[in-house]
């Protein structure tokens, strides 16, 4: 996947920010992970797991 078609917190953020991706990112509640789509400005969580693991796995569907 190119890189600008993703986004994964704290490790692959690139710059300048891309109209829409893909992303792995904690939960704003600190509740575990969150993967999604961020288009038009706004994230549109997919999912959301218990461990980075899970997350991990689950985006790695998501990027393809």
């Amino acid at each position: 996947m190119p890189d600008g078609r993703y986004w994964i917190q704290g490790v692959h953020e690139p710059v300048p920010t891309p109209p829409d991706f893909v992303y792995l990112r904690q939960a704003p509640d600190g509740s575990g992970w969150e993967t999604g789509v961020y288009e038009r400005g706004a994230h549109h969580p997919v999912g959301r797991h218990r461990t980075e693991a899970a997350a991990c796995a689950h985006f790695r569907t998501l990027a393809l």
